[in-house]
């Protein structure tokens, strides 16, 4: 076996020498980026919170009454 040499392994790539500029797209699209006011986030927060907030109290008190009742029928037995 013989060796043919480096030259002989080069691949020709030839690239196209018509393409001097890039396409562009037919609409120009502007990115405009929204603003978020920090005070409206904040408020959705709240309300949230207040919902499950609410939603605990209501668990803690049917709790506190469940056991109240429990201790008043214990009681009179």
């Amino acid at each position: 076996m013989g060796n043919k040499g480096f030259t002989d392994t080069n691949a020709n790539v030839e690239t196209p020498n018509d393409v001097t500029f890039a396409e562009k797209p037919l609409k120009e699209r502007l990115i405009k980026t929204n603003r978020v006011d920090i005070n409206v986030l904040k408020s959705k927060l709240r309300e949230k919170e207040n919902i499950a907030f609410k939603k605990n109290l209501l668990v803690l008190i049917s709790c506190l009454a469940f056991i109240a009742v429990a201790g008043v029928y214990a009681t009179q037995l």
